[in-house]
């Protein structure tokens, strides 16, 4: 009977995570095409050039600490039906740790990205580089816009 009851609070607390990490755990885009709501209607430098170099880089995952919380969260409630007393206490404090650090690493995994870094040789002769999403393809040669405010740059066609 105990131990059905724990893989029923240790089911019900993995739906619940990945709830949670499914619906916060969203992040935002770092797509050349992809503007925040603070970027729309905010005047932005434009400067053309031509792609002098295009690397394939990763992009780190976010690490909010949503992941790590709700890991924490879960882990506590699916270990604290183990044991009793001091172990059940014990078994409650380990999960939460455990859960925090195993949802900690899921955020940061399930956030992870393929990027581009773009080198721009603009026509003024100076030499930039935008690290952006790799949604759009970009190749050597190519003639390309900069676009940039005091935040944020990106590369468009």
């Amino acid at each position: 009977m105990m131990i059905r009851h724990a893989v029923k609070s240790i089911g019900l607390a993995l739906l619940l995570g990945s709830v949670i990490i499914s619906l916060s755990g969203c992040p935002a885009s770092l797509s050349g095409s992809a503007y925040s709501r603070q970027q729309t209607r905010t005047l932005q430098t434009v400067e053309t050039g031509t792609v002098e170099s295009v690397r394939q880089v990763l992009i780190e995952g976010t690490k909010s600490g949503i992941g790590g919380v709700s890991g924490a969260a879960l882990g506590g409630i699916a270990a604290s039906n183990i044991g009793g007393g001091r172990g059940q206490a014990a078994a409650t404090i380990g999960g939460a740790v455990i859960g925090g650090l195993a949802g900690a690493a899921t955020e940061e995994a399930f956030t992870r990205q393929a990027g581009l870094e773009i080198v721009v040789r603009l026509d003024n002769g100076r030499t930039v580089a935008v690290t952006q999403a790799a949604d759009e393809p970009f190749r050597p040669g190519e003639r390309v816009r900069i676009l940039y405010d005091y935040d944020t740059a990106r590369v468009t066609h």
